[in-house]
């Protein structure tokens, strides 16, 4: 097994095991959980936000389903080409983080939105790290 598969095998489970906690706990503070989010709290006290909330939490969990199914696929058919370009497009996809979500996960955390306050800064490294190993194990593959 190379690197490139080692590393999407990783990034599979982490991310399976936030679909879970998305579907089975999304108060949870682990992984996606959006009990870091004051607001989370805050929005079952009108039943229409919540129920809004909860279909966008399933959104996302439905989402990351259907990239763990085709890294699968990438895995189990792709050869070392497909491997470096599905790599390579994780690393694209995963730093759309800092467009959008970044800016405004930071307001939130400025406005007293996160619990743990901070929280901002720990998930925008956690995602740098991501990015970081994916483009340490892409110039791997290629040297070894």
């Amino acid at each position: 097994m190379n690197l490139l598969s080692i590393a999407i095998i990783l990034f599979l489970i982490l991310e399976l095991l936030n679909v879970f906690l998305l579907y089975f706990t999304p108060e949870t503070t682990r992984g996606n959980g959006l009990g870091v989010f004051n607001a989370y709290e805050k929005s079952k006290s009108d039943p229409a936000v919540h129920s809004l909330v909860k279909y966008l939490i399933n959104w996302v969990a439905g989402t990351k389903l259907i990239f763990i199914a085709l890294l699968i696929v990438v895995l189990a058919t792709g050869n070392a080409t497909v491997k470096i370009w599905s790599v390579l497009a994780l690393i694209i996809s995963i730093s759309t983080f800092y467009w959008r979500l970044y800016p405004a996960i930071k307001r939130i955390d400025a406005n007293n939105g996160l619990c743990p306050k901070g929280y901002s800064k720990t998930l925008g490294l956690m995602i740098a790290g991501f990015m970081a190993v994916f483009m340490i194990v892409l110039v791997l593959s290629f040297i070894l």
